[in-house]
């Protein structure tokens, strides 16, 4: 099989169940970016970070494949073979969070995102985590989604921060506070 088809060569492309859309659309922009942030956390992991991080990546970057894959397809579109994020997908970020928080210090300011180069480049993916959550909400305003796949990502960039917090807390850096005033 070859990589390219060429059916895309004029700036469309078939989403999954064959309708085919602009390749500008927000269906593609919110999948594409989905798609942008599973690569970052590919990146995070070939900075080799300790190995509970890594597996929790593994797995993040396993879920985002699904998200991704639930994006392309129209909510209208059903087949045993789709899977789509739901709720327990949901919970399992909130558990991973709290029991991450837990370990960590509680905030008391603002911090500028750095550190360790694992924690960094963690702190890139939540931002591009938090445009393709405003990229979904754009699209679910306009198509249904279903409710999981922007909780989905709200969750998994709060996850992100906190990923990035214990990184630097395990490596043993000191976060650098936010000094200004708002």
């Amino acid at each position: 099989m070859k990589i390219y088809t060429k059916t895309g060569d004029k700036g469309d492309t078939s989403l999954l169940g064959g309708k085919r859309v602009a390749k500008s659309s927000l269906r593609i922009e919110a999948y594409g970016t989905v798609d942008e942030l599973n690569s970052h956390l590919g990146f995070a992991r070939a900075l080799v970070p300790p190995k509970e991080i890594d597996e929790e990546l593994l797995r993040l970057q396993t879920e985002l494949f699904i998200l991704g894959a639930d994006l392309s397809t129209p909510l209208s579109v059903t087949a045993s073979h789709i899977t789509r994020i739901d709720e327990t997908n949901v919970t399992r970020l909130e558990t991973v969070i709290d029991r991450i928080e837990e370990q960590i210090q509680p905030l008391k300011n603002f911090i500028l995102p750095s550190g360790a180069l694992v924690a960094a480049q963690l702190h890139i993916a939540r931002t591009v985590c938090r445009r393709a959550e405003r990229t979904v909400d754009a699209l679910g305003r306009k198509e249904p989604l279903g409710a999981s796949p922007l909780m989905y990502l709200n969750r998994l960039a709060d996850l992100l921060f906190v990923l990035a917090r214990y990184v630097n807390h395990l490596v043993g850096i000191e976060e650098t506070p936010w000094m200004g005033e708002i």
